[in-house]
């Protein structure tokens, strides 16, 4: 226990291999600032140190599930940095991971640090199939990618919609290639059909997973929104009600448009329009608008 008796903010970089891990009173006082493996068991006696419900926080960076749920066990109050509003400290001239962790610490006790959101454990389960599923198709992409590839370095053009449905299978089985060039079709299908599997498998999983929650049942009933991307959303979006309003999930989504242009007009693609800063008089007649 740290000889300071009053509340404590903690700032952690958290590496690959190491953590560097700043305390500090709620002047701003630095503790100390120590560098320990990361372990469960190293972070877990460092926060003891912070003495009771400290306030901690991390930026989200690789593998950094697994520090979250030990400070968590070790009762602190867990804050996570969004990646993008602390990228790199560009306001800093010196950059290092002593520094990276004081820093976390000061907007945390300043109530500035731009914050992410924590997704429960049955959240983080549900991604980790989800994410995992699209890594599998994005290999499987490749691997059909390759197979084209082979066919056009051997001049083969095989007439079907889909070369990797019932009728492509069937012609591309029949289609005559040279020793190295058949060899890898050949293994290229079996890693696909592997893949396919694979893919069936987590499609499975993710389905049982999802199948009693109401949300997931409503995405469907969407146009165009089938199982695959009801789970995706489902996943990626968690609980909705953190979002204040419907507009608010939109930007998150990234679908609310915005303009990152200064002094610089918006033209469409049609007619061309005059900046809002021109008075009326001055504009052109084919461009005069009562209001801009």
């Amino acid at each position: 226990m740290s000889e300071y008796d009053g509340h404590q903010y903690v700032g952690v970089d958290v590496h690959r291999r190491r953590s560097v891990i700043v305390r500090q009173t709620e002047d701003g006082v630095q503790l100390s600032a120590v560098r320990i493996l990361n372990a469960p068991v190293a972070l877990g006696l460092q926060i003891e140190l912070a003495g009771r419900n400290p306030d901690v926080v991390l930026e989200a960076t690789y593998g950094w599930y697994w520090a979250v749920d030990v400070l968590q066990a070790a009762g602190a109050r867990v804050h996570v940095a969004h990646p993008l509003g602390v990228k790199g400290f560009a306001y800093r001239r010196v950059k290092n991971d002593l520094r990276d962790a004081a820093d976390l610490a000061d907007l945390l006790r300043m109530g500035r640090l731009p914050e992410a959101w924590i997704a429960p454990p049955q959240v983080c389960e549900v991604r980790e199939l989800v994410r995992y599923r699209a890594k599998l198709v994005a290999l499987r992409s490749g691997l059909k990618a390759q197979v084209h590839a082979v066919l056009a370095k051997a001049g083969v053009l095989i007439p079907a919609s889909d070369l990797f449905g019932i009728d492509g299978r069937a012609q591309l089985g029949q289609t005559a290639l040279a020793g190295p060039y058949a060899q890898r079709v050949a293994s290229l299908l079996r890693l696909i059909d592997e893949l396919d599997a694979e893919e069936s498998l987590f499609n499975d999983r993710i389905a049982n997973r999802l199948r009693g929650r109401a949300g997931y049942r409503a995405l469907q009933q969407l146009p165009g929104i089938g199982t695959t991307l009801a789970a995706v959303l489902v996943a990626e979006i968690g609980d909705v009600y953190r979002f204040a309003s419907a507009d608010r999930l939109c930007s998150w989504a990234g679908l609310t448009p915005r303009h990152g242009q200064v002094h610089k007009p918006v033209r469409s693609a049609g007619r061309r329009k005059a900046p809002c800063s021109l008075a009326p008089n001055s504009r052109p007649k084919s461009l005069r608008r009562p209001s801009c």
